[in-house]
């Protein structure tokens, strides 16, 4: 019964044993867990298997005889499986074994060397998979992910690039989209390389190519990067005269015509600061109907509206070209009323550029507006709204004095505007309610017109 115990222990430290010959093999031969390989299924499903099945021959309650088979393929691929054996026929295996001299020693020479057989195995499989992955370039139809300008990972060559000194981590790989920074122009396909900065101060010849640049590309993001730059430049009074000797107010305005609300914004703005010079405003009439309208038409409170109503008040500061803008008259009022704060302090420095000239009082008096517009002379709006409201109450009851209309005032209808401000009496009540204003501007700016009724 002794030697039996005896042959148990010793069947028992040479499992050990194989069992520390395995984790040598794993630190010297075996796959670096730090390192990870494109076919990660298949490899954790074979380290979990050997790793188990070794776990079992550990955990033998009275020793276990350990057999070797060596399993070859054209791959070079070894396997060994340890087959377990428990109860009696173990205790009388190892006995027998113990007793014929050297049977446990082979057995574990014979389990190391074909360990080892099976690490060069697995260490030639990971140098296949390197050779067939290391040349891999990704598929043309695949997003490539991290890659400012749509741009591919770069073909890899050689060994799988998972060595220790890419300082991954260990785990599955994922791929992580590293975002470009936020950039001042959108990352378009075929990106040009504009020759200037969108806030360099050209001279005429560097202006000629941007507005050549600009005539021949039909690119919205090269369209848009020369329609800034030339309206920087248009902001300077020596660079006006020398656009538009240059040919680009036709040029500029051809571009008000597309379906681009971006392009279109830059071409108004462009033009707003071309308007400027009294020349320009020559050129830039032809266009003003057009303008008008697109203005009315676009979406309310958008960028482009805005652009176009920088522009006409532009326009019409002088009295020149405002005739060209009658016909919009209600239009501006429902805007007006409908539009957001904004809107409304843009559109009122528009109106109060006609209330300043007398000869388009009586058209302007005679449109249609909506009742609601009284609302804006109340105490809840903000200094600015108020006083644009008051100086175009100011100038319109200057003008229908100066002028006579309030002596045919059957000639107006009850909804329009020299109805609501000088007939219904309400604009009065509401200019003497605000009287009292905490605001010291808006209370001399009432007290003023009131004094002129």
């Amino acid at each position: 019964m002794g030697r039996t115990r005896e042959a148990g222990c010793v069947a028992a430290g040479v499992v050990i044993g194989a069992g520390a010959c395995y984790c040598v093999y794993r630190l010297t031969w075996g796959r670096d867990e730090n390192e990870i390989i494109w076919n990660e299924d298949d490899d954790e499903e074979e380290e979990s298997r050997d790793i188990s099945e070794t776990g079992k021959g550990a955990k033998a309650n009275a020793g276990a005889g350990a057999g070797a088979r060596l399993q070859g393929d054209a791959k070079a691929k070894a396997e060994v499986a340890v087959e377990l054996k428990s109860g009696p026929d173990v205790k009388a295996e190892a006995h027998s074994k113990a007793e014929s001299g050297g049977g446990l020693e082979a057995k574990a020479k014979a389990l190391f060397s074909t360990l080892k057989e099976q690490a060069s195995a697995k260490a030639g499989k990971a140098a296949k998979l390197g050779t067939i992955f290391g040349t891999r370039a990704l598929a043309p139809g695949f997003p490539c992910l991290g890659v400012r300008g749509g741009g591919c990972h770069p073909v890899r060559s050689g060994a799988r690039a998972g060595s220790k000194d890419s300082g991954k981590s260990k785990g599955r790989t994922r791929n992580k989209s590293t975002r470009s920074p936020a950039m001042l122009w959108p990352v378009r396909k075929g990106k040009f390389n504009f020759p200037y900065k969108i806030d360099d101060i050209l001279g005429a010849t560097d202006l000629q190519k941007v507005l050549n640049i600009l005539e021949r590309s039909n690119d919205p993001f090269i369209q848009e990067v020369a329609l800034v730059t030339l309206g920087n430049n248009a902001a300077y009074s020596f660079n006006q005269n020398a656009i538009r000797e240059l040919g680009g107010l036709p040029i500029i305005a051809k571009l008000i015509k597309t379906k681009d609300p971006i392009i279109r914004e830059k071409a108004y703005n462009a033009l707003n600061n071309l308007s400027v010079n009294s020349e320009n405003q020559g050129k830039i009439k032809t266009y003003i109907s057009q303008v008008c309208d697109d203005t009315m038409l676009c979406r309310l409170d958008s960028a482009v509206q805005m652009a176009g109503l920088r522009l006409l008040t532009n326009m019409t500061v002088t009295n020149h070209y405002q005739h060209l803008l009658s016909y919009s008259f209600p239009d501006f009022f429902a805007l007006l009323f409908l539009g957001n704060y904004f809107t409304k302090i843009q559109i009122m420095k528009l109106i109060i550029n006609f209330t300043e000239n007398p000869a388009m009082t009586r058209e302007l008096v005679s449109c249609k507006v909506p009742s609601e517009l009284i609302s804006l002379f109340n105490k809840e709006w903000d200094r600015e709204i108020l006083l644009n409201i008051l100086t175009l109450f100011e100038n319109i009851n200057d003008n229908i004095k100066n002028e006579g209309l309030a002596s045919s005032r059957k000639e107006f209808s009850r909804s329009s505007l020299f109805f609501l401000f000088k007939e219904s009496g309400v604009c009065v009540k509401k200019i003497k309610a605000l009287a009292n204003h905490s605001d010291l501007v808006v209370k001399v700016k009432v007290l003023k017109v009131l004094t002129k009724l």
